[in-house]
């Protein structure tokens, strides 16, 4: 005689309502992770980075030599703010991270009419000076180098400039950097004089 084995079967029905349920609950996590993601992707999507310079640098220490690597970065969201950062690490990775932290430390607002400056400015860093000078629409961005990242980033669309001394990237991008913190509006110099701006103007 053949032993009769009991077995416990659970009904379609309630095995359907688990899958349900559990089918619910991941869902719901997933949306959760997902609008977290979005949310990430928005706020980091705004701000653009550009690396400027990257180069090894050694420290004299006790003992022999420190290697370790500079980097200089540019952050800008292209509406009027950008900034500039220096970081130091012993790892390429490493030494761009702490730049972009730095460069956002360290954020400006750039005054735009338009895509374009609002009048021709000199700016200035140790011995190197980078004139800009406001442009007719579709010109574009005629600039090389470290000061063409950084009037990139700003949202400058059309700028001329020129490098008049020294060209280190890290001087030319801070001179960069120091003209376009010390532009002015048409309001801003009224209002500085006391006067309207048809008096200025006048």
């Amino acid at each position: 005689m053949e032993k009769e084995h009991k077995t416990s079967h659970t009904p379609p029905e309630e095995v359907a309502q688990d899958g349900a349920k559990r089918g619910r609950r991941t869902s719901s996590r997933e949306k959760n992770r997902s609008q977290d993601d979005t949310k990430r992707d928005r706020e980091q999507s705004e701000w653009e980075e550009k690396i400027i310079q990257v180069r090894r640098v050694t420290k004299v220490v006790k003992g022999g030599k420190k290697l370790s690597f500079r980097a200089v970065v540019a952050v800008g969201n292209s509406k009027g703010q950008v900034g500039i950062g220096i970081g130091k690490a012993s790892e390429v990775i490493m030494a761009i991270q702490k730049g972009v932290a730095d460069a956002r430390k360290s954020l400006i607002t750039v005054p735009l009419i338009g895509a374009t400056l609002p009048h021709e400015i000199v700016g200035k860093q140790g011995s190197s000076r980078v004139l800009l000078k406001p442009a007719a629409k579709g010109t574009g961005v005629i600039a090389g180098g470290a000061s063409r990242a950084v009037l990139e980033l700003a949202g400058i669309g059309d700028v001329l400039s020129k490098s008049l001394g020294s060209r280190s990237p890290l001087n030319v991008a801070r001179a960069t950097i120091n003209g376009l913190s010390e532009l002015r509006t048409f309001e801003q110099s009224a209002r500085l004089r006391g006067i309207t701006v048809q008096q200025m103007l006048n």
